[in-house]
């Protein structure tokens, strides 16, 4: 069970520091009702915004660059917050949401609707290996910020997989 963080997440917070803005989604992770599916519901419409203007190569580079930014920002948020895994810090899924979609791709409307309520059953449930991810890594500094990531990255995984039996 999350405690409650030392200090509110609001837009103050969101502008006091680089790392704020980033893990919080630019926002998204402020909503007062389901900050994570607010984050992805982000990442998606980020995802059709930036897709037409960068080749399918260059979305490896973009993951992998705001995975390490990520981890540095996520680290940095929730020691700012006392709280090791924030509900309001959405990067997370904003990135392993970016992984699922540039792997399904080329994916219409439905298809990508249906890995979007696939990605948010996983990383809401939080079974098997999102739950081992959220159990191990759990903490502050960077061994916690990388857990912060890896239970999501664990629920593109999982959602990539349903995909493919799907499709196979």
């Amino acid at each position: 069970m999350a405690s409650a963080p030392l200090v509110s997440p609001n837009w103050r917070f969101l502008f006091a520091h680089p790392a704020h803005f980033i893990a919080l989604g630019a926002g998204a992770g402020l909503s007062s009702v389901a900050p994570g599916t607010a984050g992805t519901l982000w990442a998606w419409v980020a995802w059709l915004v930036l897709q037409p203007l960068l080749p399918h190569e260059a979305w490896g580079l973009l993951i992998a660059s705001a995975t390490l930014v990520g981890w540095w920002a996520c680290t940095v948020t929730a020691q700012h917050l006392g709280v090791a895994d924030s509900g309001h810090i959405v990067w997370d899924e904003v990135v392993a949401f970016w992984l699922v979609l540039w792997l399904i791709a080329p994916s219409g409307f439905w298809g990508q609707l249906a890995a979007f309520a696939l990605f948010r059953l996983f990383d809401a449930v939080k079974l098997g290996p999102m739950a081992w991810a959220d159990r191990t890594f759990k903490g502050f500094g960077p061994r916690g910020g990388f857990g912060i990531l890896l239970d999501d990255f664990a629920a593109a995984l999982c959602t990539l997989l349903v995909i493919a039996l799907w499709r196979f």
